[in-house]
């Protein structure tokens, strides 16, 4: 019988450092030809692992065109800091940055260094092929809010009013979020669910009022972080009637904003995914997916839409053409 160590000798291949960009991507280049590529980690934080994923993530956009970084956290610190790489307006990172905990998992040198460096890396593109930074995780209840309601105050200061009236039944709970679960349990408060779906469609369905001129960054910010809320009520509602429920949700969340930037950028559109192996292993291996659970990587395998999204003043145009002639569009 083959002893297992003799096993992974004869399979194992060596790498060379992660510090070597070129001849460390190359070693892993067989996934350069995927349209999403998955990057894990055994545990937050480890320097070893930050470096690798750097490396390859630098030689897959290098070398293979790939144009999204979505990471496993919050939208609006993500946000901040894609401004800053993507040359777009206010945004930094610095310690007002992922001060969410745990603060460690992406403020560390590691990613400070792949931030400088994809800042660089876009500086002479133009802004349609730079190279996006992204959040993707469910916990910014309170930021997202925020975000949402000052993009409202911007556009129409009457659509914030009535939505700060629907997300104060949230409001007492912002801060510990984990407490409106436990609230509604013990039925010390009533599910704030309808006013959270309410809000999230009427901003979508004004899209194209918001929309002039611009190329939609500031309403497709808006807007995900809208359903980051809705997202996020629905997770702590259901994370005391068990976990199954509440760890599928915010992965399907997670891949519906994947969707949701792959849809944005276009039909050639490529990204890399940094995220614990938890979230992008593949569950039906492990006791996750005996138990009932799924992640990230088990919805990646099924197709994904390839139609691109109108841009902007496409869909203004066409909201004209309607006008005009007096159809209306049905669905």
């Amino acid at each position: 019988m083959t002893e297992p160590s003799a096993t992974v000798r004869r399979a194992a291949k060596p790498l060379p450092s992660p510090d070597s960009i070129d001849a460390f991507g190359k070693a892993l280049g067989n996934v350069a030809d995927a349209r999403i590529v998955l990057l894990g980690e055994a545990t937050h934080g480890t320097a070893e692992f930050y470096r690798a994923r750097a490396a390859i993530t630098r030689f897959l956009i290098e070398e293979h065109g790939f144009g999204i970084v979505a990471v496993e956290a919050d939208w609006p610190d993500a946000n901040r800091v894609d401004r800053y790489v993507r040359h777009r307006g206010p945004g930094q990172y610095d310690e007002r940055s992922f001060a969410r905990f745990p603060t460690w998992m992406w403020r560390n040198a590691e990613v400070a260094d792949f931030v400088e460096w994809l800042r660089g890396h876009n500086a002479d593109l133009p802004l349609e092929g730079r190279v996006e930074f992204r959040g993707l995780d469910v916990y910014s209840l309170h930021h997202s809010i925020g975000e949402v309601l000052a993009y409202l105050d911007d556009v129409d200061p009457q659509a914030a009013v009535l939505a700060r009236k629907r997300y104060a039944c949230l409001t007492p709970w912002q801060a510990e979020p984990a407490w409106y679960g436990r609230a509604l349990v013990t039925g010390e408060s009533d599910p704030c669910e309808d006013a959270v779906v309410t809000q999230s469609r009427d901003l979508l369905s004004k899209e194209l009022d918001y929309v002039t001129g611009d190329d939609g960054a500031a309403f497709f910010d808006a807007a995900q972080n809208a359903r980051v809320v809705r997202a996020a009520e629905r997770y702590y509602r259901t994370m005391y009637r068990g976990s199954n429920d509440s760890w599928n949700l915010r992965d399907r969340h997670m891949f519906d904003t994947l969707e949701a930037l792959l849809a944005a950028r276009g039909p050639d559109a490529r990204a890399i995914v940094w995220a614990h192996n938890s979230h992008i292993g593949n569950a039906a291996a492990t006791e996750m997916g005996w138990q009932g659970q799924f992640t990230s990587a088990n919805s990646a395998r099924r197709p994904i839409a390839t139609q691109p999204r109108p841009s902007a003043s496409a869909r203004i145009a066409a909201r004209s053409r309607r006008r005009t002639t007096g159809t209306r569009r049905c669905g």
